[in-house]
């Protein structure tokens, strides 16, 4: 059985090396849907009966541990380093160093890492990531899948 919860966030970033508006600094209300999948839990009693994970579960976790650090932060390139030396010259600033151009598709590879370890086996059910799918717009997206 497959589960997804969807999350939102706001991020700013730029892409250095584009030929169009992305090299420029901007932002993106960003949606992220996490997929599980696992057995569905037969346990009575247990609040997460009938589930494969709680849904609140889901969110907690993911909040915690991506969507908080990456709200309303800057996501700079660590080779970007002349951003990168303005946003940490600003006091206070919300900056997260990424290792690659902070596309789509490196954002959903790396919140894939990220929360792969989270969501591993917590009930016993062979709960796991299936999928991070990262919407930088309502139209573009990147899905990083377990191989």
């Amino acid at each position: 059985m497959q589960i997804t919860r969807r999350l939102e966030f706001d991020a700013g970033h730029r892409i250095p090396d584009h030929k169009s508006q992305c090299r420029n600094l901007h932002g993106h209300r960003y949606a992220i849907e996490i997929t599980l999948s696992g057995d569905i839990i037969r346990r009575e009693g247990d609040s997460a009966n009938g589930m494969v994970m709680d849904f609140s579960e889901v969110k907690a976790l993911a909040k915690e541990h991506l969507v908080d650090v990456w709200d309303h932060a800057f996501l700079v390139y660590s080779g970007d380093t002349a951003v990168l030396n303005f946003l940490l010259s600003l006091p206070g600033h919300k900056t997260v160093v990424v290792d690659a151009p902070p596309t789509a598709e490196f954002l959903a590879q790396e919140a894939f890492r990220i929360l792969d370890a989270l969501y591993r086996d917590v009930y016993g059910n062979h709960l796991h990531l299936e999928r991070v799918r990262l919407y930088e717009t309502p139209n573009c997206w990147a899905d990083a899948v377990r191989e």
